[in-house]
């Protein structure tokens, strides 16, 4: 659709309050929704720094699941909006720092644009301020500044992250931005928790437990709910530190166990399962665990994938599988695509994005996944879908995948 007259100049004072919040550094997000027509369900841009850069990272969700991402230089931004607003999104909300923004066009074709003249006047002196808030926001290494974290969390102090006056330790930059990236990651998934009740979390293969403190913290102390949170781990040295820190920070909501994962049952379904960095099948454990379970949310970045490239039984990828570099990277991508697959058969929406900069850690990869409201083991998508997953599983390897367990 191709806007004329007031309709254009409706949907270009919005594109422009959008660009002038993402220069000024407080534009929280950008969504566009309602669309008339195909697959593409919302489209979701949040700032960003990459590699240096500032960018509008846009987040397209799809009604299979799918979710693609792209990085947008700002200057970009006012025709992106408005090509996805005409087609095929009939609406468009700013949420900035200082107030939010709407353009939306009605079943006639009416096109309104809602910018409150708070926002209007907070923007156009940002804008000439620009320079000193960017100062704020992404000064110093070139990293977003504007985080949930401060650095003068009580725990982050207590692990040794910051130091007693709450300045980061230049040598744990790199783990306060993944702290702080993966906290975030959790707080977006607040709407998909139950809105009641104290919530149960499982951070299983937690290690030294940097980041099940951190959404301790974020759960209970951001969100301002209850939380029941159990941590597992094969090392008892780790537990038993984790437990002192613990009870260091008055952070009784929070248990931790040695033990395997495969041998523990929850005291009720979890609604939310985070693991960072399980070696290996100890992903797989995890996230099967989630699904039998059914939690609500599962958060979990892989650390390696070693057991497809030993499998890996496959003439017709000979071409790959001889050369030992591209083995690696290709077991890596088709052992996660089999992962969120695998979920995806289970009645989940799963999908992987970019967990943080392969800069601060080359294991970056999070996959995502989020229970669907409505799951029938016995309908006719899920078990096509089993049955591409156990095709795909014995191409690559020539072995039957183990079963689903409903």
């Amino acid at each position: 659709m191709i806007l004329t007259g007031e309709q254009r100049a409706s949907a270009d004072k919005f594109c422009e309050i959008v660009l002038r919040s993402a220069e000024a550094g407080t534009l929280r997000n950008v969504v566009l929704s309602a669309p008339s027509d195909g697959d593409l369900l919302k489209i979701k841009g949040v700032l960003r720094v990459i590699r240096g850069n500032r960018v509008l990272q846009v987040e397209k969700f799809y009604t299979e699941g799918r979710v693609a991402q792209e990085n947008l230089p700002l200057e970009e931004i006012p025709a992106y909006v408005l090509s996805c607003f005409t087609a095929p999104f009939r609406r468009a909300d700013l949420n900035d720092a200082a107030g939010s923004a709407s353009l939306m066009m009605s079943q006639k074709g009416r096109v309104t644009a809602v910018i409150p003249g708070t926002l209007k006047n907070a923007l156009s002196s940002s804008v000439s301020d620009s320079i000193r808030t960017s100062a704020v926001l992404f000064s110093g290494n070139n990293r977003e500044k504007n985080r949930l974290l401060k650095g003068d969390e009580p725990f982050l102090i207590q692990l040794g992250i910051s130091d007693k006056n709450g300045r980061v330790h230049d040598k744990k930059q790199s783990k306060f931005r993944q702290i702080c990236r993966f906290s975030e990651l959790v707080m977006e998934q607040i709407d998909r928790l139950p809105k009641e009740g104290t919530l149960y979390v499982a951070d299983l293969c937690c290690g030294k437990s940097y980041l099940s403190f951190a959404v301790y913290h974020c759960l209970r102390y951001i969100a301002n709910r209850d939380v029941e949170m159990v941590c597992m781990d094969l090392k008892k040295s780790v537990i038993d530190y984790c437990a002192d820190t613990a009870r260091a920070l008055g952070y009784d909501g929070m248990q931790f166990i040695c033990g395997d994962i495969a041998d523990y049952r929850p005291s009720r379904a979890p609604d939310m399962v985070v693991s960072l960095h399980a070696c290996d099948i100890a992903t797989d454990i995890v996230l099967d665990f989630a699904a039998q379970w059914r939690a609500a949310v599962i958060l979990s970045t892989p650390c390696c994938q070693r057991e497809l490239s030993t499998k890996l039984e496959c003439a017709s990828l000979d071409f790959i599988a001889s050369r030992p570099i591209l083995r690696k990277k290709f077991c890596d991508a088709a052992t996660d695509s089999l992962r969120l697959l695998r979920l995806e058969c289970m009645g989940y929406t799963a999908d992987a994005l970019e967990f943080i900069d392969p800069e601060d850690t080359p294991k970056n990869i999070m996959l995502r996944a989020v229970r669907r409201s409505k799951y029938d083991p016995e309908a006719k998508a899920i078990l096509q879908k089993r049955e591409e997953y156990r095709t795909v599983y014995r191409f690559l390897t020539g072995e039957d995948p183990k079963p689903f367990a409903d």
